[in-house]
């Protein structure tokens, strides 16, 4: 037997050891699985949930959270992630994390190797503010003004040399193949890549540059190119995507330009001014980590299919 001490009449009754853990399971559901109209439930959701569904007469939220607490059960949390639903995303995957640790196919990358993370930002917006905005002061956030005038939209296009820490990029109204061949040519053109044994582009399956027609598009132009894909629906493996978030924090937010010229203007200075104090991003994520990430992940939908199937 269980003796619980919080305040509370219900809270200084003694509680079975199955009736713990039948709340801590209760907490473990998704509100949907029992037809409750929550995306998620609070430990005062699951104490109530707890009486009406017979599991106990009576129980406070306070011993509900004490319970769940003790095993770091926090239902009233989440947290956003991306299934692995490319069929070959283990091998995939590890070329790019491979790459990354200045490994290919198992050799380890000459000094005249090189690897640039390649994407676009799309769809960036100049939305000038209908009031200017007020500087902060003590005890005083900086006001922006909530209103703005549309400038239209622009796109962002960047290469990131892996191990060298340097951005190569250009602005331009629309995204597509002869957009990502401007931002190929403009890092090919330059010394030491113009030169290099190999330079490997890592990418991920956007329509600019998707499939073996873009592999072999950019072989027929550059012998020493090699453009490796990351997995589907794993845009997140391209470090270019790591830079794209500090321009969205030091540039683009709070959102505040007055034309679309000023936007380009805006971003190109961004890019020559944080290259000057860019380092190599220190990428620790390895194929062992990936592994065991798949099987935490993978393993629960296979049990599942396999019930699914048996019943």
């Amino acid at each position: 037997m269980v003796y619980s001490t919080c305040q509370g009449t219900e809270d200084r009754a003694f509680f079975p050891p199955q009736v713990i853990m039948e709340v801590k399971a209760l907490a473990c559901e998704l509100p949907g699985c029992r037809e409750i109209p929550f995306s998620r439930l609070s430990h005062s959701d699951i104490a109530r949930e707890a009486v009406q569904s017979g599991i106990t007469a009576s129980i406070s939220g306070a011993t509900v959270w004490r319970w769940l607490s003790a095993d770091a059960i926090k239902p009233w949390c989440y947290r956003s992630w991306i299934f692995p639903r490319d069929p070959k995303f283990a091998e995939k995957a590890a070329k790019v994390l491979d790459l990354y640790h200045r490994v290919w196919e198992g050799q380890t990358l000459g000094p005249d190797d090189y690897v640039i993370s390649a994407d676009e930002k799309t769809s960036i917006q100049a939305r000038e503010r209908k009031a200017q905005s007020l500087p902060p002061r003590p005890g005083r956030y900086r006001k922006v003004e909530a209103e703005y005038i549309r400038h239209g939209a622009l796109a962002y296009l960047a290469g990131w040399d892996v191990h060298r820490a340097k951005v190569f990029g250009l602005c331009v109204k629309k995204t597509g193949i002869e957009s990502f061949e401007k931002l190929v040519s403009l890092v090919m053109a330059q010394e030491p890549y113009r030169s290099a044994k190999r330079v490997f582009w890592v990418t991920d399956n956007g329509s600019s540059h998707r499939g073996q027609p873009s592999i072999d598009r950019m072989r027929q132009r550059y012998p020493n190119a090699i453009l490796v894909h990351t997995p589907v629906h794993a845009s997140w493996l391209n470090q270019v995507e790591i830079y794209f978030s500090i321009l969205q924090r030091k540039v683009l937010t709070p959102n505040d330009f007055f034309s679309l010229v000023h936007l380009e203007k805006t971003i190109i200075e961004f890019q020559n001014q944080y290259e000057k104090i860019a380092k190599p991003f220190k990428w620790k994520f390895t194929k062992e980590d990936m592994n065991n990430i798949l099987i935490k992940s993978i393993q629960p939908k296979l049990n599942q299919e396999s019930g699914r199937l048996a019943a």
